[in-house]
């Protein structure tokens, strides 16, 4: 339940259009719903703008879909199930056929209504193309989310001409994701030419003293720039629920 559900909830009690009882069976749900292996918060998208996301891995399939089920029984918003494969998108088709797979992004969206489009736009900026997947996871999440996103990719600094020439797309952004790995050295360069947020997602692309992301994390948490938050390894969701946070501001 969101903020516009519960509020025209409360006016029509109000207005005597709906009975005391008639709008405690509509939150008596609130603020979670218990499936026993699932306790899904339907009181999030009330605190935070948006629902409950459907994290995949360690998941049975068959708890996917009893969670998508009753988010459909519940809620008339878009369902989000993250680190999704082949098998969960197939699994989520079973049980409605507006699941749409972003098979870069390894996302799964149940789309009920048309994503919002924010005035404002989050910049998403890879180093590399290897980096594109957690790009994208950030990207698609913050999109569904209700954000315009514009993608720069492969502007890393082996080539730093490639970012140099496309700098009025960073800057011209809210707030900017930037997603690097080897020795994750495009965070600072980009913290060093705007004056716009920075969030920073190290990624486990590199060779053997990448140490699966650890130089990446550690060379942006080191960053001589200014303004520049750090994400978890792989972390492209974490970074598109903050930068959108921010970009709603």
């Amino acid at each position: 339940m969101n903020k516009e559900e519960l509020k025209n909830i409360l006016l029509q009690v109000q207005s005597s259009a709906l009975g005391v009882d008639e709008a405690l069976d509509q939150i008596k749900e609130m603020p979670y719903h218990n499936l026993e292996y699932a306790r899904i918060d339907y009181h999030r998208e009330l605190r935070n703008g948006f629902p409950e996301v459907i994290y995949s891995p360690g998941k049975s399939l068959e708890q996917i879909q009893g969670i998508v089920t009753d988010m459909l029984k519940r809620t008339d918003s878009n369902i989000l199930a993250s680190r999704a494969d082949q098998s969960v998108y197939e699994a989520i088709l079973q049980v409605t056929d507006q699941a749409i797979y972003y098979k870069e992004a390894r996302a799964v969206v149940v789309k009920r209504k048309e994503y919002a489009v924010s005035k404002d736009y989050i910049a998403v900026v890879t180093a590399g193309t290897s980096d594109i997947p957690v790009a994208e996871e950030a990207a698609v999440t913050a999109e569904v989310m209700g954000n315009q996103v514009k993608r720069l990719y492969d502007v890393g600094v082996a080539g730093i001409h490639r970012l140099l020439d496309n700098v009025d797309v960073i800057n011209n952004a809210k707030v900017v994701i930037v997603i690097a790995g080897m020795e994750g050295a495009l965070a600072s360069v980009v913290g060093g030419l705007t004056d716009k947020p920075v969030l920073a997602v190290p990624t486990s692309i590199g060779y053997g003293a990448n140490f699966g992301g650890i130089s990446a994390l550690l060379g942006m948490l080191t960053s001589c720039a200014n303004g520049i938050g750090v994400l978890n390894i792989d972390n492209g969701f974490g970074a598109a629920c903050l930068a959108s946070k921010i970009n709603h501001i």
